[in-house]
């Protein structure tokens, strides 16, 4: 099937009014659903969004947005009562086949290094990591807007790691 003038400003004119692909193909004939997507895409074309407007799917929508909100708060508050905890327990280094469970896994150096070591605090609960690097392993969301910080609120080894780095 080849794609007309014609039928390029029908897609154009049909998918501009919202119809979804399955009705563009059945309107236009001979074509499917499929190949409407494709032209569309090659098109650039916007793409569709549609919701359905009853009143209880509003509801439910309003609802699930206020418990995104909340628990994207408590995450970031969680975040940031580690950050604000600046009594970090001191490195305890352990190599390899010293670790287990309870001991912080972050790799300090590199493996090719005779240096190299693991951190060796203790971890956090259900993570593998100590409370400073599980701050480095897992950026709370919407971490890039939140980077005006003062530089008193950061710890002085953080800023010694940073200048090293």
């Amino acid at each position: 099937m080849s794609w007309t003038e014609e039928k390029v400003a029908k897609l154009k004119e049909l998918w501009g009014k919202g119809n979804t692909a399955s009705q563009i193909a059945e309107i236009i004939g001979g074509i499917s659903r499929n190949a409407v997507i494709g032209k569309a895409h090659r098109l650039n074309l916007s793409a569709k969004i549609k919701t359905r407007s009853s009143s209880n799917n509003q509801k439910n929508a309003k609802s699930v947005e206020n418990e995104n909100k909340s628990s994207r708060k408590s995450r970031r508050n969680r975040f940031k009562s580690l950050i604000i905890e600046k009594d970090f327990e001191p490195e305890n280094p352990k190599q390899l086949e010293e670790l287990d469970e309870s001991v912080c896994k972050w790799p300090i150096g590199h493996p090719n290094e005779n240096s190299f070591y693991f951190c060796g605090r203790k971890s956090l609960k259900d993570f593998s990591y100590c409370k400073l690097h599980l701050l480095y392993a897992f950026q709370p969301k919407g971490k890039k807007e939140d980077t005006n910080e003062k530089d008193e609120d950061v710890p002085h080894f953080i800023e010694k790691k940073i200048k090293s780095a």
